[in-house]
């Protein structure tokens, strides 16, 4: 015989009341993000379809052109090199930062907060800031150089301002914190009785990892390279600081244009175009390491 009941006045009451304290919650937030999230998105949309007017501005007049002009070989090279160098950021970063954040879970606790101060220590200071300092050890007369005429190991100044190498060192150096932090928060909720129980089996160090550790913080990895990788390729203020006009990415571009050029419909095409290639990568990324 089913069990299965109407529900009572008294419990649909209850779910009603339920469900407007949940949307009264949500209300502030959602709020929010309509007005200044969702708002100004919708209008950078239709703007990218409406003609640049004469004097800048915008025209109201409906046109495919601003996604055409992307086709140019000159805007899809500043894509395509954007696109690389914030590819190698999360790589170099994921390199770097998976050994430091693996390290801090073994470490006491004294040491490991002491060494997580110093990851977060850089955003106590402001970015802009920090972007400059890296104009004086990389400059021909900085720290750098100098040093390294100091001990004689160079005979003259390496050029590495204004190059894609220091805008390389620029965005890794300004991302690294996100790629540790999401994988020291994986790495640590590991179980580590499994890592033992692997070497119990046999396994060595290597595998025990390989099999072990490694797959149970893919999710940290996902989150890392995520996090690096959606602000890397947008990123204006390294490359127009470090790159000195030499090195252009898609946050240079959409700049000019709203900024210089006051072409609003084409820099909010190129920044829709922007959100579309970051979308793609961060859900083919999050496929790859599904399937793993």
């Amino acid at each position: 015989m089913s069990t299965d009941h109407a529900p009572s006045h008294s419990e649909l009451s209850e779910r009603r009341s339920h469900h407007l304290r949940a949307a009264l919650l949500l209300s502030p937030g959602i709020f929010w993000l309509t007005c200044f999230f969702l708002a100004p998105l919708v209008i950078v949309f239709l703007y990218s379809f409406w003609a640049r007017g004469e004097y800048g501005g915008v025209e109201w007049r409906f046109t495919l052109g601003n996604y055409a002009r992307l086709a140019d070989p000159l805007y899809f090279g500043i894509f395509l090199e954007s696109c690389w160098l914030a590819l190698l950021t999360t790589l170099i970063c994921l390199l770097l930062g998976y050994p430091f954040a693996y390290a801090l879970t073994k470490v006491n606790r004294r040491w490991r907060n002491f060494l997580l101060v110093l990851v977060v220590i850089p955003f106590w200071s402001n970015f802009l800031v920090r972007t400059y300092a890296w104009i004086l050890l990389l400059r021909n007369e900085g720290v750098i150089n100098s040093a390294l005429m100091w001990m004689g190991i160079i005979d003259e100044p390496l050029t590495m301002l204004y190059t894609r190498f220091a805008v390389l060192v620029g965005l890794v150096y300004g991302h690294l914190p996100f790629m540790i932090l999401p994988l020291y928060a994986s790495l640590e909720k590991i179980d580590h009785r499994l890592v033992e129980a692997a070497a119990d089996l046999g396994a060595s160090d290597r595998w025990a990892f390989l099999k072990v550790t490694l797959p149970l913080s893919m999710p940290g990895v996902v989150a890392g390279c995520i996090l690096v990788f959606v602000p890397a390729i947008g990123a204006f203020v390294t490359p127009e600081l470090l790159g000195g006009g030499k090195v252009y990415m898609i946050g240079n571009l959409v700049q000019q244009q709203f900024r210089e050029a006051r072409d609003w419909p084409f820099g909010s095409a190129i920044s829709f175009v922007l959100m579309a290639i970051v979308l793609v990568a961060v859900l083919g990324y999050q496929r790859v390491s599904e399937a793993r």
